[in-house]
């Protein structure tokens, strides 16, 4: 994640929650998640576009984020 979070920077903000957290609890359940760890990529609207559930999977997660800069430019 940590490296991911490096090739993102200045293109998408990366957040960290605990799903135990009273937010992290309220996120997961708004979004649908159910297992640990997921990492959901929401649009600029709030709209999940990606989910990956376990193993991150970062070439997806960096092509889908260039897509949706790319779709707004």
């Amino acid at each position: 994640m940590d490296g991911l979070e490096r090739n993102l920077e200045g293109k998408a903000t990366v957040l960290r929650l605990d799903m135990r957290s009273e937010i992290g609890g309220q996120a997961a359940a708004t979004l649908g998640v159910r297992g640990v760890p997921t990492l959901v990529l929401v649009d600029g609207s709030g709209r999940p576009v990606l989910n990956q559930v376990g193993l991150l999977k970062p070439d997806d997660v960096l092509a889908k984020v260039d897509e949706l800069l790319a779709a707004n430019d």
